[in-house]
């Protein structure tokens, strides 16, 4: 997130109202980018660096639900 971002359209979608993607709103004028499918962002500085670095790797900004809930189930002997 942050202001004057760029991406190639055609591999990220921008969200410029944070409320509309269900994303915080931390100041006026923030801006996110998200990457589609198995795009990802490598940083401007030392590029070939950071994309040898996260080529075939994968990457997510957070925990999923499959990595936060946990099945229980109660058995009664009959």
């Amino acid at each position: 997130y942050g202001r004057n971002l760029k991406a190639d359209g055609k591999h990220a979608f921008f969200i410029s109202n944070p409320l509309d993607g269900k994303l915080p709103r931390r100041k006026v004028n923030i801006n996110y980018i998200v990457a589609k499918e198995d795009y990802y962002f490598v940083y401007p500085t030392n590029y070939h660096k950071y994309l040898s670095y996260y080529r075939d790797s994968f990457q997510h900004g957070g925990i999923s639900m499959e990595e936060m809930i946990l099945p229980v189930i109660k058995l009664q002997p009959k």
